[in-house]
């Protein structure tokens, strides 16, 4: 069901949109860790570095699905602001072909790369078997997978955030479910979490085209489901940039992992800690980036650019605040929080809480700022620059973010601060970097 997102309070709808977005990221977080926690109980460390190993590869690739679903985003809140609804189905029915092609095809190739995946990702030799089994698993049910993002991408685009976040709810009580069923009964260890997985996010799909059929929320016709070249573009090429973008910031996370690796095992627990934390209080700058791609592309096709500024405006406003009162009060508890995730008797815990607090002091300085560029992200995708969100991250990953990082890890080997802060000033480089192409969009438009 289309909502209207283009009268009324600005900041009073940037709120009602971006709650249930911010509780699904929420689910999706717990979803991801609901596999690792319970093959924990029940299965061998062989079987946990399996799930751990794989997770990762996974979380990649549903980053990129939905980067690539925001294309769907934009398209369809743009038609939707212009009252345009014949173009809404078009869009729909182009993003259901488009998807369908996509996903086939990723799976074939993934299930044909299985292998040599698992060997780039430098898996131990005896998690091998069972890390290529529950990736097997895992990419035979891609398409569950994007059928879930796009149905997602689809509803978000129409105004409506909550039945996606009804939708993943789902698909987590569901695997959780399944996991105990498949890991603890059956006793199926990293096969058993990987068909959990694969069958919830079936399930979810399943029962979100039921609703879609009972509502009738979508109605469509033969014709919308014929390929348009001039919607398929749009999509792709507002989803590509953002799909590469999200790809390259889980390659940076990787790259810094590996510097702290070769610091020594204390460093690689400390900053393993840290990003847990920082992953979690992202979901905040995440939901807003989301937000504004949605509301904003409904505001600009509605020819209401002001109130698309309006949205990017408070976005900034709530993410950024957030992000610096956390900053700020972390200064002081940085490692109390990083003691919840390690035991300081344990051997080295202490040395772990120590290195974890200094990274976290430095690292969550890119909280407050990435809840700036995010928003500008939004921006720029609702306004079909999603090019510039591209470019600003590039710019930060290879010229800041990632060279800092390990320039302060070579010269500051007995703490963890400077390098945290390295990745933080990435974040501040694309700020700026944001502030300029905004300036030069709005320039432009009032010419």
């Amino acid at each position: 069901m289309e909502r209207d997102l283009t009268t009324g309070s600005v900041f009073r709808n940037v709120i009602l949109f971006s709650l249930p977005y911010l509780l699904s990221y929420f689910l999706q977080t717990l979803y991801g860790m609901a596999d690792l926690f319970i093959i924990g109980q029940f299965d061998s460390v062989v079987g946990i570095t399996a799930v751990s190993i794989g997770s990762q590869v996974m979380h990649m690739l549903t980053v990129m699905i939905v980067g690539l679903a925001m294309g769907t985003t934009v398209s369809i809140a743009q038609a939707v602001g212009s009252k345009e609804h014949k173009k809404v189905a078009k869009c729909v029915g182009n993003t259901v072909i488009l998807f369908m092609a996509v996903s086939i095809a990723l799976m074939a190739l993934l299930l044909f790369f299985v292998h040599p995946i698992v060997q780039i990702m430098s898996t131990p030799a005896e998690a091998v078997d069972e890390t290529v089994t529950y990736l097997t698993i895992c990419f035979i049910g891609i398409p569950f997978i994007t059928a879930y993002n796009i149905i997602s991408a689809i509803f978000r685009g129409m105004g409506d955030s909550k039945s996606p976040m009804y939708f993943i709810a789902v698909a987590c009580v569901a695997n959780i479910a399944f996991d105990y069923l498949f890991i603890g009964f059956f006793d199926l260890g990293a096969a058993g979490a990987a068909l959990g997985t694969t069958v919830s996010q079936a399930i979810s799909v399943v029962i979100s085209l039921v609703v879609i059929i009972k509502k009738r929320s979508i109605t469509l016709t033969k014709t919308d489901f014929k390929p348009d070249s001039q919607i398929m573009k749009k999509i792709v090429s507002i989803g590509i940039p953002i799909a590469f973008q999200d790809g390259l910031i889980q390659i940076s996370f990787l790259l810094i992992t590996i510097i702290a690796n070769r610091r020594g095992l204390n460093d690689a627990a400390a900053v393993g800690i840290v990003e847990k934390i920082i992953s979690f209080l992202f979901l905040v700058p995440s939901s807003m980036l989301s937000t504004v791609s949605a509301l904003g592309a409904q505001n600009i096709g509605a020819k209401k650019p002001e109130r698309a500024r309006q949205t990017l405006w408070y976005a900034i406003a709530i993410a950024a605040g957030f992000g610096f009162v956390v900053a700020i009060v972390m200064q002081f508890v940085a490692e109390p929080v990083v003691s919840l995730f390690t035991d300081t008797n344990s051997s080295g815990g202490a040395e772990v809480i120590r290195l974890g607090g200094q990274y976290l002091q430095g690292d969550i300085w890119d909280c407050a700022f990435a809840g700036i560029h995010f928003s500008f992200s939004g921006y720029f995708c609702a306004c079909q620059k999603s090019i510039l969100s591209f470019v600003h991250n590039i710019v930060s990953i290879s010229l800041v973010r990632v060279p800092v990082a390990y320039l302060m890890s070579t010269l500051f080997p007995a703490t963890l601060l400077p390098m945290g802060l390295a990745t933080a000033a990435g974040s501040l480089v694309s700020v700026i970097i944001c502030l300029v192409a905004f300036a030069w969009l709005k320039k432009k438009s009032d010419a």
